[in-house]
C-alpha cells in the first residue's frame, strides 16, 4: 500500500482508490427525495451513496449537488429512479445504466452514456467525444454540440443532439438513431450496417456505405414525437441516411474459415 497527496488517499496495486470506503450516509431525505452535497466527495463515495440510497433505501429520487466535474459518477444504476446532477460531470458519465431517467444541468465529458441499456438521460450543456458509444437502448438528448464518433458501434436507442457534431459520427452503428439538429464533420456514418441517421445541419462528407434514404411518415412521427417529449420545439427540416448495404458480406467466408470448411 502506498501513500498520495495531501490527503493520503491510499491505494492498492491494482490502482483502485480507497478500496475501504464506505457510503458516507450524509444525505438528506425529504418527501421522498433524497440531496446528496457532493462538494467534499470522492467519486467512489458519492456513487457508493447513490447506490446506498436507491438499493437499500429504497430511494425513487436523488439530487446530486456541486458533482463538479468528476468523472465515472453515476455508473450501473440498473432499476428504475429519477437522477439530477446539478452541475458539470467528467469523463464516462452514467454509463452502463438500465433503466433510469437521468437530468445534469451541466455539461459531460468524453464516452457520456456508453453501453447505456435503457432509460433517459438529459444533458443540458455539452458532451464530448464518443458519447453514447455502443449504447443499446434509451434515449439520449445532448442539448448543445458534442466531439467526434458520436454513437460509434451504436446497437439501439435514439441519441439526440442539439448541436454540431464532430467527424465518424456513427461510425460502425448497428441499429437505433441519431437526429442531430445541427452540422456534421466527415465521415458521417462509415461503415455503418442499419439504422438511421437525421441531420438538419450540413455534412462535410459521408463516410463508406453511407447513403440518402428514402423519408416515409413513419420518419416524421419519430422526429415530431421526440421533439415534443422532450421540448425542443419545431424540428427543422432534416436529410436522412441510411446505410448502403454494399458492405454486407455475411454470406462470404474469410481465407482462414474456408480452410475449416475443407
Amino acid at each position: 500500500m502506498a501513500a498520495v497527496g495531501e490527503r493520503q488517499i491510499s491505494y492498492d496495486a491494482r490502482g483502485l482508490a480507497e478500496p475501504v470506503a464506505e457510503a458516507p450516509r450524509t444525505a438528506v431525505v425529504e418527501d421522498g427525495v433524497a440531496t446528496v452535497d457532493a462538494r467534499d466527495l470522492t467519486t467512489r463515495t458519492i456513487n457508493l451513496e447513490l447506490r446506498r440510497l436507491l438499493y437499500e433505501e429504497g430511494v425513487d429520487e436523488v439530487v446530486v449537488q456541486n458533482p463538479q466535474g468528476r468523472h465515472s459518477l453515476g455508473v450501473g444504476i440498473l432499476r428504475r429512479c429519477r437522477i439530477r446532477f446539478e452541475g458539470s460531470l467528467g469523463y464516462f458519465a452514467c454509463g452502463l445504466i438500465d433503466g433510469p431517467e437521468i437530468h445534469i444541468t451541466g455539461r459531460v465529458g468524453w464516452s457520456a452514456c456508453e453501453n447505456m441499456m435503457s432509460g433517459v438521460v438529459v444533458v443540458d450543456g455539452n458532451g464530448g467525444s464518443l458519447t453514447g458509444a455502443a449504447m443499446r437502448g434509451g434515449d439520449l438528448v445532448v442539448k448543445g454540440r458534442v466531439g467526434a464518433r458520436t454513437g460509434v458501434d451504436q446497437k439501439g436507442g435514439t441519441i439526440i443532439i442539439g448541436g454540431s457534431v464532430g467527424s465518424m459520427t456513427g461510425f460502425m452503428m448497428q441499429r437505433g438513431r441519431q437526429i442531430i439538429c445541427g452540422d456534421v464533420g466527415p465521415g458521417l456514418g462509415d461503415s455503418m450496417y442499419d439504422g438511421t441517421i437525421y441531420v438538419a445541419g450540413t455534412v462535410k462528407s459521408l463516410g463508406i456505405d453511407c447513403v440518402p434514404g428514402e423519408w416515409t411518415d413513419a420518419d416524421t412521427e419519430l422526429i415530431e414525437r421526440k421533439f415534443r417529449i422532450y421540448g425542443l420545439g419545431s424540428p427543422p427540416e432534416f436529410q436522412k441516411f441510411v446505410c448502403g448495404k454494399v458492405l454486407y458480406n455475411y454470406d462470404s467466408l474469410e481465407p482462414s474459415e474456408k480452410k475449416l470448411v475443407i
